[in-house]
């Protein structure tokens, strides 16, 4: 890893690392690399942040740089959640009821997504 950030548990007991060198990278649970997203996808991040997995296993990645989120499914193309209203997005959660928490550092606070 290159300047690891966030980390989240993903399904099947692996892992998601966001790393300062602007690429996310998934683990499987024997930590051995799976993929890398900017490689998988073809995306490029500003500065990926935080990062945590939805319940159907997709990746969610906030981007400081771009303030944006995205969202990366096993199948597909990424798609862009979030675009307006983050100034600087730092750490996520996904619960399961289907709610996106992001921390905003600029603004203090943590806003919700549904």
């Amino acid at each position: 890893l290159q300047g690891p950030r966030y980390v989240s548990p993903a399904p099947r007991g692996g892992f998601v690392v966001s790393e300062e060198c602007g690429d996310v990278k998934v683990f499987m649970s024997n930590c051995k690399l799976l993929c890398s997203l900017s490689s998988k996808y073809g995306h490029q991040f500003g500065n990926p942040a935080g990062v945590c997995v939805d319940a159907d296993g997709s990746v969610l990645v906030a981007d400081e740089q771009r303030r944006t989120v995205h969202l990366f499914p096993e199948h597909g193309a990424p798609i862009c959640l979030v675009s307006t209203g983050l100034r600087r997005p730092a750490g996520m959660a996904c619960s399961s009821s289907g709610h996106l928490f992001v921390a905003d550092t600029v603004e203090n606070c943590v806003k919700v997504f549904k």
